[in-house]
Formats: structure tokens, sequence, C-alpha cells
């Protein structure tokens, strides 16, 4: 029999990704903002309990990093409060619930990558705003917290590399950071991480799963350009040299060792990367 999958944030790059690569393996509900909104409390509670899904995976998430400097009750509603909604009504549902975090709750300060066990120090309303997300998915016994970052390709593909990828193709130059450091994370890798961790009933709890290994955005260029076999024009750019209403953490790199000793591995960065742009 095949488990129920109710996905919230459908139409988002992990969420719309989720829908096409899992519908052969679950009974998916796709659930766009159209609808449900995820910050109706009532409506979250009623609709998962009539739909009494095996696992209910939050793709939703108020990313505007700067925005959210101006407009942090905004992004709360959606990064914890609707977290909260979610975790209760999952919970009450007997399903599990599966989170996706970010990065961003780290200062950037660090010179290896962070792992599960470090200290959480967010920079920026943005990061706090999903940190209390992490705390609110905890209220379900049944949870896996996954932290990604820097996110690549999929249906709904709009992320820093994607914009790479677009300006270089187009023959333009790529205007590129040399001192911020990110594991970034195809969403197919995701998904199929995602699915395989959750299938092999891993225990709960959070888990870093990003394409394994680490680059500075212009690496991460370089990279792109090698692989299209484009003689690419990248503009090596400071971060002190962007004016960012949002503070950002410098050095992102995460470990996914945890991940790996739950069974689950992931491809490198560059792997990911070239299957992407195949």
């Amino acid at each position: 029999m095949r488990p129920k999958l109710l996905i919230v944030g459908a139409a988002g790059q992990l969420g719309a990704t989720a829908t096409i690569r899992l519908a052969d393996r679950a009974d998916v509900v796709a659930l766009t903002r159209r609808d449900l909104d995820v910050t109706d409390h009532a409506a979250v509670t009623d609709r998962i309990a009539r739909e009494r899904p095996r696992v209910v995976l939050n793709a939703s998430a108020y990313n505007a990093v700067d925005a959210a400097e101006d407009d942090p009750v905004s992004a709360l509603a959606v990064n914890a409060w609707a977290v909260q909604s979610l975790a209760r009504a999952a919970a009450s549902a007997d399903a599990v619930l599966v989170h996706y975090s970010t990065d961003f709750v780290f200062d950037g300060t660090a010179s290896a990558p962070y792992t599960e066990a470090d200290a959480t120090a967010p920079p920026n309303v943005y990061g706090q705003s999903k940190l209390v997300g992490e705390w609110m998915a905890a209220g379900a016994a049944a949870h896996y917290v996954l932290r990604v970052e820097s996110l690549f390709g999929g249906p709904a593909a709009h992320g820093s590399i994607d914009r790479i990828v677009t300006a270089l193709r187009a023959g333009q130059p790529a205007r590129v950071f040399v001192d911020r450091v990110v594991s970034p994370s195809f969403v197919d890798d995701v998904v199929e991480a995602t699915w395989r961790l959750v299938g092999a009933q891993a225990a709960y709890g959070t888990y870093h799963m990003v394409n394994t290994g680490a680059a500075t955005w212009y690496r991460l260029a370089e990279e792109v350009a090698s692989i299209l076999g484009i003689r690419a024009t990248l503009e090596a750019t400071r971060m002190a040299d962007v004016p960012m209403r949002a503070a950002r953490p410098r050095y992102c790199a995460l470990s996914n060792e945890r991940l790996r000793s739950a069974g689950v591995e992931m491809p490198s960065w560059q792997d990911a990367l070239a299957r992407y742009l195949s």
C-alpha cells in the first residue's frame, strides 16, 4: 500500500520537485498557497485531519531575506507559527512532519562545516524566524528538520546558481562572491534523500541535507562555466562591497555526517551541478 504524502508549498522549488518526483511512490496531495493558507491555523488543522496523510512535507517558506528585516511579523507567521500549526496537526493525525530549514540559523563565523550539534546564532530576522520554526517543528514527536542551502534546479528554479547559469548562457557577466562559502543543494538530490531518510525510519531530529563539499560562489561559477564549455566573465565581489539590508553569514558550509550515518549519502556538489546542467 502506497503511503499518503501531503506537500505544503507545492509551487515552490522544493515542493514542486517533490510533487513530480514522488508521484510514482506515494499518493501525493500537493497544496499550493491558493489551496491552503499555512498561516490559518484552523484551515491547517482541518485539512490534515481530513487527509490523514502518513507524511506532511512542509516546503513553504517566507524567504525574502532582506524584506524580513522590515516585516518580521510576516516572516514569523510563515516560518514559525505556521510550522507550529503543522506540527500539532501532524501529531494529531499520527503523521511524520518533514520541515525544511536553512544554513542561515548559523552566524557564519566558523572555519569548518557546521554540524547539527553546533550552536545556532542567526544574524538576521529571516534566520531567526527559521530557527523558531525548527523549535516549533520539534513539537511533533515524529519530525525531521532538514537544513538545506543555496537550492538550485527543479521546475521552479530561481536560486543564485540558476541565475548564474542563466547569465553565463546568455553571454552576460556574472557577479559572484569570492568570500562567501556555501554547500549548495540540488533539489532533486534533496527530495531523494528526504524520501530515503523517511523510508528508513531514521532517528527523528535535525539533519543537514546539502550536496557534499563546499565552495565560494566564485568557484561555483567557474565550475558552471567549465561544464558548459563557456569562457565566462566573472566579476569577483566581496560581501562588504555589496550593500544588503540583512546581514548574511559568510561561511555556510554544512556537514552531512549525521545523514551519512543514517545511511543516506549525498553526491558532491560538482556531480550535482554536472547532472543539473546536462
